[in-house]
């Protein structure tokens, strides 16, 4: 029985693996302060960013969004995409600060949850507030997997799984392309460097 559970767990981290596997390619930039997407002006045209535990959506056309993302931000964020692991700016991201969504700009990680999970993506064990994130069955691929939507914009930003640490045991495997990384010295918060 136990290999039975082994053998199970194995075919769900390679599940896992192949979801979080490569559809698109990132096109993010590293400024010497911020990793900000390639051609896309709204990052943070919606601040100030929701209070916590209320968001108020937005409702933009899908032709705003395809003028005002890039190709590889609106593929991730309006098409359900997945950018290739290990290539974007943000999983290498050590700096303390806010991750917010690269289409609405609304606060959805902090560095305080981020970890390194050796999946290629950023990370994070939990959102800044579980009502700044939607969370809907997906049973693309032939698997079941929980996507990870901003509660803004309805943007893609990657999925959630069982399997991350303490002391939520989640890992949100987040689309770097998805985000924009605003460090606590610019917004004045305190966070501790990781």
């Amino acid at each position: 029985m136990r290999s039975f559970s082994i053998l199970l767990s194995l075919l769900f981290l390679i599940a896992v693996s192949a979801a979080c596997n490569s559809q698109g390619q990132v096109a993010t930039t590293m400024s010497e302060e911020t990793a900000t997407v390639e051609n896309n002006p709204v990052a943070f045209k919606y601040d100030p960013p929701a209070e916590a535990g209320k968001v108020t959506t937005v409702d933009e056309s899908d032709d705003y969004w395809r003028e005002n993302l890039s190709s590889q931000a609106y593929n991730v964020l309006r098409e359900d995409g997945t950018e290739r692991s290990f290539t974007s700016p943000l999983n290498d991201e050590k700096r303390a600060g806010i991750f917010t969504c690269a289409a609405c700009g609304l606060p959805l990680f902090s560095s305080d949850t981020k970890f390194e999970s050796g999946t290629g993506w950023p990370s994070f064990y939990e959102p800044i507030d579980a009502a700044y994130v939607t969370q809907d069955e997906d049973v693309r691929y032939g698997m079941r997997r929980v996507e990870v939507s901003c509660a803004r914009c309805g943007g893609h930003q990657g999925h959630v799984f069982p399997d991350g640490p303490k002391p939520t045991g989640l890992r949100y495997c987040i689309n770097g392309v998805a985000m924009n990384f605003a460090p606590a010295t610019d917004l004045g918060i305190e966070l501790e460097e990781k």
